[in-house]
């Protein structure tokens, strides 16, 4: 796993009576794609699976961090892909759904998020803080200048998040060097079609929680939404370039 090959990565974070890991074996991974399977497949209103895990073919490519209670019960869980270069972007998860031709001649190590899930009966903020501590970890570990992934939007009604999407349109779409291009067959393109934010507070509430954190440490969107109706979610592809993230962020990061 990640630890037997990145030295400088802690064997483990602990934070209010919470613990962040490396999964070390079949059993956390399955654990893992449990807690994946209730959040994005039962909570999804989708059909459960036979075995009751959520899992794919690019499992076997990533690092996988588990986040436990003092009972050891997996409370939070993502995975992460780490890449050499831009050269390496048709290894990933997003460019299934998005033309990352630009972010080719990305020079410096990139690392995929995905799969981020909480359990809906978290309640504790430690639990997100102790994940992103150990998120930080690893980007620090691998010297990345940027982190990216999939940020998604319940359901598949776009209606449902105008504001949100005049928002992003507005404020937080990615830099032209960087934009991704369409690939999927069905999308949303609210770049082109923004209208002016009527209501600030309306369009936060409608973003993802995974997607206002990007944001508020500088992070930037494709200007289009691609519909996945196998997951029952829009999603956005969602770049932070690490030399972006505000000082005082970023050392509260690294604190944990």
């Amino acid at each position: 796993m990640a630890k037997d090959n990145q030295p400088n990565l802690p064997d483990a974070l602990h934070r209010g009576g919470y613990v962040a890991r490396f999964a070390q074996g079949a059993e956390d991974l399955a654990a893992a794609a449990a807690l994946r399977h209730l959040c994005f497949v039962e909570s999804a209103g989708r059909p459960a699976l036979a075995d009751g895990l959520d899992t794919d073919q690019f499992d076997g490519r990533c690092d996988h961090v588990l986040v436990e209670d003092s009972s050891g019960r997996v409370l939070c869980c993502f995975r992460v892909l780490a890449l050499a270069s831009g050269a390496e972007l048709n290894m990933s998860y997003s460019a299934q759904y998005y033309d990352l031709e630009r972010l080719l001649s990305y020079r410096d190590p990139m690392i995929e998020l995905g799969r981020f899930c909480v359990h809906p009966d978290v309640k504790d903020g430690d639990v997100l803080r102790i994940a992103w501590g150990m998120l930080a970890a690893y980007v620090d570990a691998q010297a990345a200048g940027l982190l990216f992934g999939c940020a998604s939007f319940e359901g598949t009604q776009a209606a449902h998040y105008g504001d949100a999407f005049d928002l992003l349109a507005a404020r937080h779409l990615a830099p032209d060097a960087w934009m991704p291009d369409v690939r999927a067959p069905d999308v949303v393109a609210f770049g082109r079609a923004a209208k002016p934010v009527r209501d600030h507070a309306a369009a936060l509430g409608q973003l993802p929680s995974l997607l206002r954190t990007y944001l508020s440490m500088g992070g930037w969107v494709s200007d289009h939404a691609v519909i996945d109706r196998d997951m029952n979610t829009l999603h956005v592809f969602t770049g932070l370039e690490i030399s972006a993230i505000p000082a005082a962020r970023a050392k509260a990061l690294r604190s944990v």
